[in-house]
């Protein structure tokens, strides 16, 4: 966790933004905006581990600085459900303490997440409709519906006496979403009329030319997609949070004769929260994992999780032959309806690797119209900014790249403002132009387990130190005069086969510690300390010159 904050506050004269998650960055997003000495949170999110934390699998934004102060946030504001923007909130929620506002949707998936944390009934969820408004605080919050790939997103447009913040996080221009509404682009010319100092607005899909398109697109070419396969089973894999693609697949299906299975927690869980807030109307129950296999092989459809390589979805697990009711088999067909996550291509390539090897036919978006972004391509974001007219734009949701030329195109395109920010840079947005005017602390937080562990801290330093040059162990017993009562012993887990014959690594590793306490001097071979630094330079001075590694090596000495 990082140090105590520094004392940094909005006053009543400016209105601040400060990225705590999130910038530079597609995933974990956290933003404050304060003003009048108050704090108003805008989504709490995750980010998923990648091979840089070994045996983690969620990284969370640190709220240090804002927990520090948690009487002066005002709340927390949800623009949409997905994990990046809601589901740290779980988590975090014991930290921070504040009241949480959201649409029904998002509020329908968050209780789920609370009960599983046991503290469903500490937090305070208040739920108003999208297009409608609110007051948190000293800010007015008018919610603007945009269509993404999940019901119920917002834009927010954030109000106080010194002017209008739009925060346009996740969002696209489709003219059919198929769920939900499209974006009121009728709203978003209304708030340009009134006047809009800054916007902070999506960068996703700065580099790709065109216009998204639309979801209703894809349910048509999946309609024909999957008329095309008369035989073996189809498998289609998406993110299940994208209700409209889940209501796509299955209606494509109920086309073309195919009965639908849901195979996935997530999946089950989403569909349940859709159906709760009245999405999915229009689809027949869905057949459950048990009998999926039930179907007939010509008339199954199944929509499962791990289109982004996932090592425990369930597509990860039907390709390792591991998953206890489904089975896919040659002449089967998977389908991969999502984009893939910048990051993610390794783990997609070895998931598709794996389904390749049992002779499943694969689909893709390079091979058929499959899938539709949810963020907005360069003509969506100009229509965005002659729309709105912001007088300043602040690039978020996206990597370093995606910013730097967001903020290139806006300029091209008359906002003459613009500033790139990173996380904990406090950025003054009113009055304007705006400016970074100072810094807070600002880190990650791993989910290691059932706890909290600082993402670069010792605990995962170690982890990678192991992972890269494996781990040594070395015992030493001595007498009370320092003189050792046996050979050393030594393990090396990660270093050598457990069943080799060949002992010489270990041999000259034992050699070389008998040597270095041999040669201490009196005052140091009594001195714990002294003894277990030379035994540790032993160990890996002699691996390194036998096997080309230097291992994490710990030293335990016994003194009889």
């Amino acid at each position: 966790m990082t140090a105590a904050a520094p004392d940094f506050e909005a006053g009543p004269g400016e209105f601040l933004f400060v990225p705590l998650g999130g910038a530079h960055e597609i995933g974990m997003n956290m933003s404050l905006f304060g003003f009048d000495g108050q704090w108003l949170m805008v989504d709490c999110g995750v980010s998923f581990a990648d091979e840089s934390a070994p045996g983690v699998e969620l990284i969370l934004p640190d709220p240090s600085f804002i927990a520090d102060r948690r009487d002066k946030l005002a709340g927390i504001l949800i623009t949409h459900a997905h994990e990046d923007h809601i589901g740290a909130v779980a988590w975090l929620w014991r930290r921070l303490r504040r009241p949480i506002w959201c649409s029904p949707f998002a509020a329908a998936m968050m209780r789920r997440k609370l009960v599983e944390a046991g503290i469903e009934r500490e937090v305070s969820v208040n739920t108003f409709p999208i297009g409608g408004g609110t007051k948190i605080g000293p800010f007015d919050i008018q919610s603007i519906p945009v269509t993404h790939s999940i019901p119920e997103s917002q834009a927010v447009a954030i109000k106080t006496k010194l002017g209008t913040v739009l925060h346009a996080t996740d969002w696209k221009l489709d003219p059919d979403p198929l769920v939900g509404p499209v974006t009121d682009e009728a709203a978003l010319r209304r708030l340009g009329d009134a006047g809009v100092a800054a916007m902070t607005c999506d960068s996703t899909n700065v580099f790709v030319p065109g216009s998204t398109g639309s979801e209703a697109s894809v349910r048509a070419s999946l309609t024909g997609l999957f008329g095309g396969l008369k035989r073996g089973r189809i498998a289609v894999t998406c993110f299940s949070s994208n209700i409209a693609r889940i209501e796509s697949i299955a209606l494509a299906a109920a086309a073309n004769g195919r009965n639908v299975a849901l195979i996935g927690r997530s999946m089950w869980s989403v569909t349940e929260a859709a159906r709760e807030t009245g999405y999915l109307a229009g689809v027949p129950p869905f057949v459950t994992e048990h009998d999926a296999g039930l179907l007939p092989r010509d008339n199954a459809l199944y929509i499962m999780t791990g289109s982004q390589g996932e090592p425990r979805s369930a597509l990860a697990r039907i390709a390792a032959e591991d998953h206890p009711e489904v089975v896919l088999d040659r002449g089967d067909t998977i389908v991969f309806s999502s984009r893939v996550i910048p990051g993610n291509e390794k783990a997609i390539g070895r998931l598709q690797n794996a389904i390749a090897r049992l002779g499943i036919a694969i689909v893709t978006d390079d091979d058929h119209f499959v899938h539709v972004s949810g963020h907005p391509a360069r003509d969506d974001l100009r229509r965005m900014y002659e729309m709105v007219r912001p007088r300043t734009l602040v690039p978020i949701h996206g990597e370093t790249r995606h910013l730097y030329e967001h903020v290139r195109y806006a300029k091209e395109h008359g906002i003459a403002d613009t500033l790139v920010a990173e996380n904990g840079q406090v950025v003054r947005l009113l009055p304007g132009p705006a400016q970074i005017v100072g810094h807070v602390p600002v880190g990650r937080i791993a989910i290691d387990g059932t706890r909290f562990v600082p993402a670069e801290g010792e605990v995962l330093k170690m982890r990678r130190r192991m992972a890269f040059g494996g781990a040594a162990v070395a015992t030493v017993v001595l007498d009370r005069k320092g003189r050792l009562m046996a050979d050393p012993a030594i393990s090396v887990p990660g270093l050598i086969d457990g069943d080799t014959t060949d002992t010489e690594t270990v041999d000259l590793a034992i050699d070389a510690v008998i040597e270095a306490i041999e040669g201490l001097k009196h005052d140091q071979i009594n001195d714990d300390a002294a003894v277990s630094e030379a035994v540790r330079i032993a160990v890996r001075r002699s691996l390194r010159g036998s096997i080309g590694k230097r291992p994490l090596t710990q030293v335990q000495i016994v003194r009889i």
